[in-house]
């Protein structure tokens, strides 16, 4: 059994100084979500082994707060930070979790960027709860978190549709209850 998790970065501002997208920074709002999601992630286990970030600051930032929040609950995962999660399609996305099974984690958490994140969860997933399922049909929102479950011993053995989506939650669903 595999888990797999995709994190969206937490919400950003409109521009970075530099004018790279690449640069841009979370904003208040975004600091705040991605703290809520690491609190949530540090009550509900299982923790990544592996958690692969992209090198937008704005990945790395959302990593960062997470697993400050997250700190205590479990062991430190290994954390690679990877330059083609940025604007990484389905395909590239999947490649990057086949290459993860040189590691062998049993539960891998990528931390991203939309539409290729949103486009992925919804390939990989052919089974899963029906709230997640539904709640993830639309969009993975900034700082949404996915929980993708394969009955697989390799990450090489992840493909289109065996997913099982066992998680869906963001800020917004917390705060509905």
């Amino acid at each position: 059994m595999r888990r797999l998790m995709l994190l969206r970065h937490a919400k950003t501002e409109n521009d970075a100084p530099s004018g790279r997208d690449q640069d841009r920074r979370l904003d208040d709002r975004g600091r705040k979500d991605a703290a809520e999601i690491g609190g949530w992630m540090a009550a509900h286990p299982p923790f990544p082994d592996l958690v692969l970030v992209s090198t937008a600051v704005r990945s790395e930032q959302t990593w960062d707060i997470v697993w400050e929040a997250m700190s205590g609950a479990g062991p430190q995962p290994k954390v690679k930070l990877l330059a083609e999660l940025y604007a990484a399609d389905p395909s590239d996305l999947l490649r990057i979790i086949h290459a993860a099974a040189t590691e062998d984690p049993k539960r891998l958490l990528l931390v991203g960027h939309n539409p290729g994140l949103h486009e992925l969860a919804f390939a990989l997933t052919g089974s899963g709860k029906a709230e997640a399922r539904s709640a993830l049909a639309d969009n993975l929102p900034t700082s949404g978190l996915a929980g993708i479950d394969f009955d697989i011993d390799d990450w090489d053995d992840v493909s289109f549709r065996r997913g099982r989506l066992e998680l869906f939650v963001s800020p917004k669903l917390l705060k509905a209850g």
